[in-house]
């Protein structure tokens, strides 16, 4: 029987070549146009971290150019069995593209208010009569996935896909964003003119608690500023404990918050105001530039995906194969994969979880 530390060892080298796969990857994000196509790649895979999608970027972009995939952008990933459990299979020779997976323990207490109170649970224990229990993640492990271009068999439905002229709004998404504006607490003011607001094509009160967006725009500029008024709303409000230390990024995450809904949508990004990378990167003290992207682009990441979830309208995929279900079983498999799949295959430790991210 392998030892925990044989077990660790070449896990911990893996996690350790992840790292550095992520750390490259986020410092090729220099320019505007970077971060604009890292943010639109993120909109259409954003079931998954801002990190992971830009390893499954990086490490799809390197199987086309060697000729292993017919196009430079995946349509759907999904893990080894769940490609299975869709009746498809993985084509002989296809290496998955590596991600992190979170690894979770279970925690109880009968004191939830009190950080130090929560005790780990071991695999098989209940918590006792009275306590709370929660999930926490206590560290990660490599995955796999798989374009569908990798793997044969039973066809996927498509989904539909938003079609627009230029100027046009996706239909419903005005009055979507709206109504989360207003379950906020804030009230959407359309004026007339930029002057009325002082040349700004959007602004959020927050005393006021009012979000006025200025008409004399073409209706998908409408759209983008509303949405980029309700990134200001869900990330930089009084009530946000994180505010204070993004200021240097906050017209950076509002923008991106947009610039991922309209994606999301098939809206044209390229009027979309992204500065360089490089500028505000730099501009929190006491952190690295990388590390600051990564931060913010998951910041705008989970921001974007609760509020596409909330909408009612035709989007882009979040990127898994259409009639997934995460949470289902997964199906036996009698032959080993070509590589490990953490997505479907339970931890080696007795007390913890594997779940996506």
């Amino acid at each position: 029987m392998a030892t925990n530390e044989g077990v660790r060892a070449p896990r911990d080298a893996t996690l350790a070549e992840l790292q550095e796969r992520l750390t490259a990857a986020v410092e090729r994000l220099v320019t505007g146009d970077d971060w604009r196509h890292a943010l639109q790649f993120a909109a259409r895979f954003r079931s998954r971290s801002f990190g992971n999608t830009l390893l499954i970027d990086a490490q799809h972009l390197d199987a086309w150019e060697n000729g292993r995939v017919p196009n430079p952008e995946p349509s759907y990933v999904a893990g080894y069995n769940q490609w299975q459990s869709l009746g498809r299979q993985v084509i002989k020779g296809q290496p998955g593209y590596m991600m992190f997976a979170p690894v979770t323990g279970r925690f109880a207490s009968s004191t939830p208010q009190d950080a130090e109170s929560w005790r780990r649970l071991n695999r098989f224990e209940k918590p006792r009569p009275g306590e709370a229990m929660r999930s926490r993640m206590i560290g990660a492990r490599p995955a796999y996935v798989w374009d569908i271009s990798q793997t044969t068999g039973d066809p996927i439905p498509e989904r539909p896909v938003p079609r627009l002229l230029e100027g046009e709004a996706p239909t419903g998404l005005w009055e979507g964003l709206a109504r989360l504006v207003d379950a906020d607490g804030y009230q959407v003011l359309r004026v007339e003119h930029e002057g009325m607001i002082g040349g700004a094509s959007g602004l959020t009160d927050f005393a006021a608690r009012t979000v006025s967006v200025r008409m004399s725009m073409d209706p998908a500029a409408q759209v983008k500023t509303l949405a980029h008024e309700l990134g200001h709303v869900r990330l930089h409000g009084p009530d946000n404990p994180d505010w204070d230390r993004h200021r240097g990024t906050g017209e950076v995450e509002a923008e991106s918050v947009a610039l991922m809904i309209g994606a999301a949508h098939g809206m044209d990004t390229s009027s979309y105001s992204v500065p360089y990378v490089s500028g505000w990167a730099g501009t929190v003290k006491g952190k690295e530039p990388a590390e600051v992207v990564q931060a913010t682009g998951e910041r705008v990441r989970k921001t974007a995906a609760a509020i596409l979830d909330a909408l009612d309208t035709v989007q882009l995929g979040a990127g898994d194969p259409p009639g997934l279900n995460r949470d289902a079983a997964p199906r036996r498999v009698e032959r080993t994969p070509p590589a490990p799949d953490a997505q479907t295959r339970p931890a080696s430790a007795a007390d913890v979880t594997v779940r996506s991210l």
